[in-house]
């Protein structure tokens, strides 16, 4: 063996640094952590599993809702307000909806001082534009690609502060000491070395949990990690069985199958066809929407010329409508030959329109799928795309129940209630990655010299936990049980779900579980994906056990939940309550409870009158 190839069993020494606040993410939601905790004094470092800019952030294309007033002056904080509290079907943590709705105007107009580039309306104003679920046209945003110019403007200002950045290292535990955070431990993925970070907060922004799922936009690192980590530490999961998919994937050819179709197509102008050409979202208008949405074409085409009659196209209600929409076509035989449906602007904006507003669009089509939008439809189909679920967090602080951690963006949980209005993410990142850098480091410096400490037997037990696979003889490769793991979450615990397949699902989930106990690992510690994925697994198959458990619990059809042997959303016994998720005695799966919803204050009950 050379002297920098590391097996499993070989030493390789340990990396060890401190610091006062560690944000485990480098998306939009940890960077704006770090850029927080630095300006507030504390010694601050990013930790992220890929490389600086690769962010699922990137992905957001619609832009960031901010009631700012540009386009309808009458827009203010609390219809944001209220709409958010609708899109979540009244299931959202209040208080984060009303911060939420006060604060992200704040938030864009600072990165706009940063640097940020937005469109502007004709008087020089940064341009707001419509999506589903939003009374106004609410959106800042760059083109089609607001996410990724967010996290351009963050990581200058990160790179610029001087903050520490540790790109391709893992986070694979949280140390405590007692009950407070001591720091975290993980490894380089290059090289397999460990590092340990003695920090008395942590700040998880991980993401979501889309590679537990066969079909999915989110990229490779989606494996739920922060949920997981949080759960081994003692902290809850709350809202675990709302998982969004996206109305609007692409579905051909399958080498990008589930890459995201941005709903500023719908936004501006584009429609929803079957495969006879019927533009069938009139047919699906829930009684909840009906005041606000144009029931013919001819009202709903008026709307993009005049928009201010205010019933908005059927293809704007929130994304969880719509997604059911378009699988009950597809399931009723009416999908494309691909097995999805057709997203058409070709004839309804000019080719000059489409390339100016969509270009990212126009690009993803042509190269990929060799389509031209501003000729003929898109194929789309649902994707899932985002969980609602996360962290169960204070409010104003972001703080968990485990002492110095915080979780902050798509690992957090409360927000968005039972379903997330578009352009709500890069809000929601913005307001609470400040407000949980300002609290873990006003937290952090008021320790003095009471730091908690790390103990040794916790590093040896990590380092275990994380060379165990490499201990197994003659087990099973790490990528069959994730792809076994992908189909039975795409087929089971999808998109609409019965209680008979959620239960299979549990089942199948505790003998993936069994499986894993003897996965194997060849070769060394060296960049070796399949040791990476060891690890990723364990928290997937956590986190999918929470989804599933979750679901199979809440008998009703609410937000992202549908259940199709409970159809109706029954408000009398599930719109009072949360479902939260622990982890279970003997560590390794998950017990559920419920829990009442925080009651708004009747200032705020008002506003649903």
């Amino acid at each position: 063996m050379t002297g920098n190839e590391m097996s499993g069993a070989s030493e390789g020494g340990m990396e060890r640094h401190q610091y006062d606040v560690v944000v485990v993410g480098a998306g939009g939601a940890g960077l704006r952590a770090a850029i927080a905790a630095h300006e507030a004094g504390a010694r601050t470092a990013v930790v992220c599993k890929s490389l600086l800019g690769k962010a699922h952030t990137v992905m957001a294309e619609g832009g960031i809702a901010a009631a700012m007033g540009n386009r309808w002056p009458e827009d203010n904080w609390e219809v944001h307000f209220r709409d958010t509290m609708r899109g979540g079907k009244m299931l959202n943590n209040w208080r984060m909806a009303q911060l939420h709705a006060q604060e992200a105007p704040e938030r864009v107009q600072e990165l706009e001082d940063w640097g940020a580039l937005f469109d502007r309306t004709e008087d020089g104003l940064i341009s707001q534009r419509d999506f589903g679920g939003h009374k106004y046209a609410r959106l800042a945003h760059v083109g089609d690609r607001t996410g990724l110019e967010m996290i351009r403007t963050l990581q200058q200002r990160t790179v610029q502060l001087g903050i520490d950045v540790f790109m391709e290292c893992t986070v694979t535990e949280l140390l405590k000491d007692g009950e407070r955070i001591s720091g975290a431990f993980g490894y380089w993925r290059e090289t397999g070395r460990f590092i340990t970070f003695d920090a008395p907060t942590v700040i998880l922004a991980t993401g979501g949990i889309g590679k537990s799922f066969k079909v999915t936009s989110n990229s490779w690192e989606y494996t739920g990690d922060g949920h997981a980590l949080a759960l081994r530490a003692g902290a809850a999961l709350i809202n675990m069985e709302f998982v969004q998919f996206h109305p609007t994937g692409m579905v051909w050819p399958p080498s990008v199958k589930g890459l995201l179709v941005t709903e500023s197509v719908r936004g501006d102008g584009g429609i929803l066809r079957n495969s006879e050409g019927k533009r069938f979202m009139f047919d699906y208008i829930p009684e909840f929407f009906r005041s606000e949405t144009a029931d013919t074409e001819e009202e709903a085409d008026r709307w993009y010329d005049d928009k201010k009659n205010n019933r908005r196209p059927p293809e704007l209600l929130p994304r969880d409508e719509v997604a059911r929409a378009i699988n009950s076509e597809i399931k009723a035989g009416r999908g494309t030959p691909h097995g999805g449906i057709y997203l058409d602007i070709a004839s309804r904006r000019t080719p000059e329109f489409i390339r100016k507003r969509l270009p990212s669009m126009y690009h993803q089509f042509k190269e990929l799928a060799d389509v031209d939008i501003t000729q003929e439809p898109m194929e789309i189909g649902p994707t899932c795309h985002y969980v609602m679920g996360g962290v169960e967090v204070d409010a104003d602080t972001q703080e968990s129940a485990v002492t110095g951690l915080y979780a902050v963006g798509e690992c957090s949980g409360g927000m968005h209630g039972s379903n997330r209005l578009g352009g709500n993410s890069l809000g929601d990142l913005l307001v609470f990655g400040k407000r949980a850098g300002e609290a873990a480091s006003a937290y952090a410096a008021g320790l003095g010299a009471a730091r908690p400490a790390i103990r040794d037997e916790d590093l040896k037990a990590a380092q275990a936990s994380a060379l165990a696979p490499f201990e197994v003889e003659g087990g099973e490769n790490p990528y069959t049980i994730q792809q076994d793991l992908q189909q039975s979450m795409n087929d089971l615990v999808g998109i609409i779900r019965t209680g008979a397949e959620l239960e299979e699902s549990l089942r199948e989930i505790e003998a993936f579980k069994e499986r894993a106990r003897t996965m194997v690992v060849e070769g060394h510690r060296q960049y070796n994906p399949g040791w990476h994925l060891s690890i990723d697994l364990r928290n997937m198959l956590l986190v999918s056990e929470a989804i599933a458990k979750a679901a199979l619990a809440r008998e009703e059809s609410r937000g992202g939940h549908t259940r199709d042997d409970f159809p109706k959303t029954d408000n009398e016994v599930w719109g009072t309550k949360n479902l939260v998720v622990t982890l279970d005695a003997g560590g390794t799966g998950v017990d559920l409870h419920e829990k009442p919803l925080p009651v708004m204050p009747d200032e705020l009950k008002k506003y649903f009158d």
